[in-house]
């Protein structure tokens, strides 16, 4: 596995398209009502049903977004440095959507809901970028239920690795290498099968060249594959 970035809480800020356009003075303004707190590996950061009211910026480790509990628990995403989440929380304050756990150890930013409204008031453009960013968010919510819904277990998996490789994919010769550690069992809970089910399918494509999996790392040889396994056409 690669080893985790460390981003720059300033620059995190900077970088989140909710606040883009703000001037040097308001970014010292908004950097200066965040916060900071540190997770353990494995330790759950908040539950699904949790009461929420904090966005989180990832400044070190990854974490897990996922729903369910033991056998039964099917992962929506996973987290790295850079990567913001929990904006719903900053608007409604409703229970969270999902569980989200460390998968190593993880120090992230904060940002209250109460800390941010005053801010927002003072900028309403940047509250209509929050809702752009939270209608976005929702979209991808819907497109994975639609998945679990019309594909297959094979063409779950084929999206689900094509979309592995292209957000933590690293160039190799003859393919790209996903740089996460990802269990048959893992994959399962990411599309929503039983590691059995994924073992067949792995090798399978194993067979006909279109991957290779080592320890735990899988390099796509053949994404013109996956993607007609998957039922899209590659642009």
């Amino acid at each position: 596995m690669k080893l985790s970035l460390v981003v720059d809480g300033r620059a995190l800020i900077e970088r989140i398209p909710v606040f883009a356009g703000l001037s040097q003075r308001d970014f010292d303004l908004l950097y200066g009502i965040t916060g900071t707190r540190r997770l353990r590996a494995r330790e759950v950061l908040f539950r699904k049903g949790d009461e929420g009211a904090t966005l989180y910026g990832v400044l070190r480790g990854r974490l897990r977004v996922y729903s369910g509990a033991d056998s039964k628990e099917v992962i929506f995403r996973f987290l790295e440095p850079g990567e913001v989440f929990g904006e719903i929380a900053l608007l409604d304050s409703r229970p969270r959507s999902a569980t989200i756990a460390a998968l190593e150890p993880v120090e992230l930013l904060t940002l209250q809901r109460r800390d941010l409204l005053p801010f927002l008031e003072q900028h309403p453009k940047v509250a209509i970028q929050l809702a752009t960013a939270l209608a976005q968010r929702l979209r991808a919510l819907s497109d994975a239920m639609e998945d679990a819904m019309l594909l297959s277990i094979s063409g779950r998996l084929a999206k689900k690795l094509l979309a592995l490789a292209q957000d933590h994919g690293k160039p190799v010769s003859g393919g790209t290498r996903i740089e996460l550690r990802l269990s048959q069992h893992a994959l399962g809970e990411l599309v929503g099968a039983t590691r059995e089910s994924v073992n067949k399918h792995m090798r399978a494509w194993t067979k006909a060249g279109v991957l290779r999996a080592e320890r735990g790392i899988i390099t796509v040889l053949d994404e013109e594959a996956l993607a007609s396994a998957s039922g899209y056409a590659l642009l």
